[in-house]
């Protein structure tokens, strides 16, 4: 069409933006609708089908060729498309301006960098639009198969493919890439903050709050109209409500409260996210499947498909065979049941004849950890689960090659997994069941074929012979094809385990590099240890010595006589505070002796029982830095114990020794005297006045 080769030519400039011509056309929704197997198209509405033409997502400005179908406003068997290259902000305005039912790409990481951007991007989507992945869930096809099974028109171009995806979401064909729940969260909250203060700082407060409060009546009052189920939760405030949280279950399109912000209120909307990236399908129908089945008191069940994926595991105590039998029937079509032990038990075997179905049971029974690392990354519910989802999927395993093979033989238009069950079934060739797949379906007059049938002349024995020989050889070339097959996957395999080895030798390797060199660095750490070890014994016994020098240093007069050459110096014994603590320090330090001259650095605060211990020692007399209390002083002069000021004796310390001149030791000595001598004169006196006084007093009476 003219329209269409407008639209594949391609002019675009450096920037990535899209200067193309946008083609129309329309198609036949008839055709469309039939080139799918037996689904229908159930969209009446924009698709976009989306493939990325130029550049990478990761990278600047990548343009894409978007394909749009559009159903509305046109008559029942047409369908209007349009082609034009975007790029990624021009596809996102349009999908903001169009709305699509659907956004279709054989890759879904074509539009986002990894999964987190991806949950952005779904999150960004107009309600109402899904993003399809045609190719399949986790484990997606390669377009081409999936447009030529569902004869789809294909090419390798990007427009092409971006049709061929917009065609096959048209059809229903794909998965829909999900990463939120169907519940949603509104939550109605303050649009102002409540301030620091002032003077109508509770007036205002308590408006707020009540606006969240009478906004949060008015979204439960529309929940409720819309006679929707959901819970509330709140958070009460000083005159209201602070937060009042809704939890919908329902899409946001189905909810009739929007988000907004209006004065003291706002109201958010949010659907809740999922634990990861799901895929679901667009059609849910019912395809062949594997069961394993667990029997006995508890009965557990549970359901594979033909491509490995596991759909569904359930368990129970109370239901009946006829239960579980309709609890299948809604998940699928069973082609093969299956047990973990051997022989299959009698209730296996009943289910499996209930629905016509190939059977499987292990050769031996299967062992508790070959089940648990086979599940092990599948959640279930009790071990009666574990077993049965073990048996489907040792199954699965046991003919997964010969579902790949029968895979590689069904053409396009045929069902596949028809051709498998009837394979499992009959045990027939894959030819053969495809003959009589065509058998089944020719639509000829039965009495033409018997004509025909009684028309065939007889053959002879050579004819015979090589109609035989033919159907061996034919049989032999399919052999021969499976055994390039699994000739072509040993080789595979073969390739990988050798790079497998190739790089865990290179990680031996590096691991062997690592352990030399953390054995030398130990021995090298090893070394340091055993010299820090050495040097610190050498330092502490150093220390020891030198305590010792300045023992015999301290103790020696004759070193002392050294510094006192002329015979005028005293020693001087330094007490640092005149307490218990400090005396302790200077008697284990350099003791204290009868006749020493002690000098007390901080002579105030001491009591009766520390100047009574100082008195013990009998010093020639104790010089003092500030004043002795009265209870200390007295103690001393009772004991007879010289004190005398320190301003007066010139102290000189050397280390931790300490010097004084004596003379002025003598001197102080003889003035403590003779203050002494007055300050006895002076108590007489007194005690002659008292005696004197008291005895007036008796003569008074």
């Amino acid at each position: 069409m003219p329209a269409a080769s407008s639209a594949e030519s391609r002019n675009r400039d450096t920037r990535g933006e899209s200067t193309l011509e946008t083609g129309v056309e329309y198609i036949s929704g008839a055709t469309l609708v039939a080139v799918v197997n037996d689904r229908t198209s159930a969209l009446d509405s924009v698709v976009f089908g989306v493939d990325i033409q130029s550049g990478d997502i990761r990278g600047d400005s990548p343009s894409y060729a978007l394909v749009v179908l559009d159903t509305r406003d046109t008559e029942s068997d047409e369908v209007r498309i349009e082609r034009d290259v975007v790029s990624f902000r021009k596809l996102r305005r349009l999908i903001e301006r169009d709305e699509p039912r659907v956004v279709a790409t054989d890759n879904m990481y074509e539009l986002a960098t990894d999964k987190d951007d991806l949950v952005r991007f779904l999150r960004w989507l107009p309600h109402g639009t899904q993003l399809v992945q045609v190719t399949g869930a986790e484990r997606p096809e390669p377009l081409s198969r999936v447009a030529s099974r569902h004869g789809v028109p294909y090419g390798k171009d990007p427009m092409k493919e971006a049709e061929a995806a917009a065609r096959l979401a048209l059809a229903n064909v794909g998965y829909e890439v999900a990463a939120f729940e169907n519940t949603t969260t509104v939550k109605v909250s303050r649009g102002r903050s409540t301030g620091k203060g002032g003077w109508s700082q509770d007036r205002y407060t308590r408006r707020i709050h009540g606006s969240v409060k009478q906004q949060s009546r008015e979204v439960e009052s529309s929940l409720k109209e819309a006679n929707l189920d959901y819970e509330r939760d709140v958070t009460e405030k000083y005159g209201g409500y602070s937060q009042a949280l809704f939890t919908v279950e329902a899409r946001p399109e189905d909810i009739p409260v929007s988000t907004h912000r209006s004065g003291d209120t706002r109201v958010e909307i949010e659907r809740e996210r999922r634990d990861g990236i799901e895929f679901e399908p667009l059609v849910k129908r019912r395809d062949r499947v594997i069961v394993g089945i667990d029997p006995g008191t508890t009965t557990a069940v549970a359901v594979v498909g033909l491509d490995g994926r596991v759909l569904d595991v359930h368990s129970t105590r109370t239901a009946d065979t006829a239960a579980v039998i309709e609890w299948l029937i809604e998940r699928g079509r069973p082609s093969l049941v299956a047990a973990d032990v051997q022989p299959m038990p009698e209730t296996v075997e009943k289910f499996r004849r209930s629905f016509d179905a190939a059977g499987w049971a292990p050769a031996s029974d299967i062992p508790v950890d070959e089940k648990l690392h086979r599940t092990r990354d599948i959640d279930y519910d009790n071990d009666h689960e574990r077993d049965a989802l073990a048996a489907a999927l040792f199954a699965f395993d046991a003919h997964e090659d010969q579902f790949e093979r029968i895979s590689r033989k069904v053409p396009a238009d045929v069902d596949r997994e028809e051709v498998i069950a009837r394979v499992l079934a009959s045990e027939e060739s894959v030819e053969a069941v495809l003959r009589e797949m065509a058998d089944d379906g020719d639509g000829g007059d039965p009495d033409d074929a018997d004509e025909e049938a009684h028309e065939e002349p007889e053959l002879t024995p050579e004819e015979r012979e090589i109609r035989e020989l033919r159907s061996r050889v034919e049989r032999l070339e399919s052999h021969v094809e499976d055994l390039k097959s699994t000739i072509e996957e040993k080789d595979e395999t073969i390739e990988e385990y050798k790079q497998e080895l190739s790089d865990a030798r290179r990680e031996e390797r590096r691991e062997a590099r690592e352990r030399r060199e953390v054995t030398r660095l130990e021995r090298e750490n090893g070394r340091l240890e055993r010299k820090v070890e050495s040097l610190e014994s050498d330092k502490a016994e150093l220390a020891d010595k030198l305590d010792q020098l300045k023992s015999l240093w301290k103790l020696d007069h004759s070193n002392f006589a050294d510094v006192n050459t002329d015979g005028s110096l005293v020693p001087v014994k330094i007490v640092e505070q005149f307490t218990n603590g400090a005396l302790d320090h200077t008697v284990e330090e350099y003791g204290i002796a009868a006749g020493d001259v002690v000098y007390l650095r901080d002579a105030s605060g001491a009591g009766r029982t520390t100047a009574e211990r100082l008195a013990e020692f009998d010093p020639k007399v104790v010089l003092r830095s500030g004043n002795l209390s009265e209870v200390a002083d007295e103690v001393l002069f009772e004991a007879d114990i010289p004190v005398a000021p320190a301003d007066g004796v010139t102290i000189q310390e050397i280390d931790e020794l300490a010097v004084a001149k004596e003379s002025e030791v003598a001197a102080a000595i003889e003035d403590w005297e003779e203050r002494a001598e007055e300050r006895q004169k002076e108590q007489r006196e007194e005690m002659v006045d008292q005696i004197i006084s008291e005895h007036r007093a008796e003569n008074r009476r």
